[in-house]
């Protein structure tokens, strides 16, 4: 596959490298595309591909899109088909990196999918168990792959940044969550414990690791399951109501780009952050120009029984 031009960029991550593992979609396509936008050369990688096709989940999101995206804000890097469980692919994207560049700033494992598996309301017993272990190596196993051959270009320098993208804040998540079922919950769990590690790990290098979570995500499929688009979508909170404090992929993009660029993201390391929290720090919004704050408003409201009502969260 043909790659984007990796002349350095102009912006607050001008100069810095980035791979972006798992962006074919949803949040890992806004990532990448705003850390391009903010001056990075971004490797971005999925499995769904124009050339070979999709992959097992079957959506019309493809990588190269992705690149398109990228170049179309003014971005620099490359958008390759790479699986992240195979480990001779993903050691060669990181030669590649290396070979381009000699360095690499900022590592965002974005990769899962697995949600497709997903049976809520199951017990263990009554999940689909070949479906179940697959989420687990689509949203474990693949983050553990990448980190082993990335994380030794990261810490050559100081200040390296890793993003494990999760779902679902410290504290939400502190109770077992039984309407996903226990393998999507133990995949979270899963996710910041790795955070926990790799910030431990990382300290002797002056390298930093958190966790970030978006809120109710209008990624494609959302979007597609509730038959509105980005510029639609409250037609759907009309009919799920809950659905008003729904953000678009663009808000947790901005939270790691603002996060990728700030010289003191160490006091963050070990930590899940959310998107709606630091909004808060750093100031900035959604597409629409709010701040929604869905983890607060889930608590407060939709699990409290509250009429849906997102006025004071956003």
């Amino acid at each position: 596959m043909p790659a984007m031009t990796t002349e350095e960029g102009t912006g607050s991550l001008a100069g810095k490298v980035a791979l972006v593992a798992g962006a074919t979609r949803g949040a890992g396509r806004a990532i990448a595309v705003e850390l391009a936008r903010a001056g990075a050369a971004v490797y971005a990688t999925g499995r769904s591909s124009r050339v070979s096709g999709p992959s097992e989940i079957g959506r019309r999101e493809t990588i190269e899109e992705t690149g398109e995206l990228m170049a179309a804000a003014g971005g620099a890097g490359a958008a390759l088909r790479v699986d992240h469980l195979d480990l001779d692919q993903v050691r060669g994207l990181v030669e590649r990196i290396d070979a381009e560049h000699g360095r690499l700033d900022i590592l965002v494992n974005d990769i899962f999918g697995g949600d497709r598996y997903a049976q809520f309301g199951t017990t263990v017993w009554e999940h689909d168990l070949p479906g179940g272990l697959r989420m687990i190596r689509m949203g474990i196993d693949t983050h553990l792959i990448t980190s082993h051959f990335a994380l030794p270009l990261l810490i050559r320098r100081p200040g390296g940044l890793v993003v494990e993208m999760t779902d679902g804040t410290a504290e939400y998540n502190v109770a077992y969550r039984h309407d996903v079922g226990i393998y999507y919950d133990l995949v979270k769990a899963a996710v910041e414990r790795l955070t926990t590690a790799q910030a431990y790990e990382l300290r002797p290098h002056q390298g930093t690791a958190v966790a970030v979570t978006p809120g109710w995500l209008r990624s494609e499929a959302m979007l597609d399951e509730f038959g509105v688009t980005e510029e639609t979508w409250r037609e759907a909170a009309e009919r799920v109501a809950h659905f008003c404090i729904s953000e678009s992929p663009t808000f947790v993009a901005r939270a790691v780009t603002a996060l990728a660029a700030d010289p003191e993201h160490a006091r963050w390391s070990g930590q899940v952050l959310s998107s709606g929290q630091l909004a808060k720090v750093y100031g900035f919004t959604d597409t629409d120009g709010t701040q929604p704050d869905c983890w607060r408003y889930i608590v407060e409201v939709q699990n409290a029984n509250r009429p849906p009502d997102d006025t004071g969260y956003r």
